[in-house]
């Protein structure tokens, strides 16, 4: 019994291998224009920090400890 031709398992390899790289090809110019369109930073400006207001933070559990504290303290 012989196995399928190793020529037709080539081909349908190097077909996917070119079909992947034509949709990474795709995908980088998408990302490339769509970096372009989009507004930059500020120059001079971080976009890691860009955004934050200093001081005190909200909590981000918000109501859950303002309803532990008030459940600790019950009148005696």
């Amino acid at each position: 019994m012989q196995k399928s031709r190793p020529t037709q398992n080539k081909r349908a390899r190097e077909r996917a291998r070119q079909e992947k790289a034509q949709q990474k090809a795709a995908r980088r110019l998408e990302a490339k224009s769509r970096k372009s369109t989009e507004p930059g930073a500020a120059p001079g400006e971080d976009p890691d920090i860009a955004g934050i207001v200093p001081g005190p933070q909200p909590n981000p559990w918000g109501d859950e400890l303002e309803d532990a504290d008030v459940d600790d303290q019950e009148p005696a």
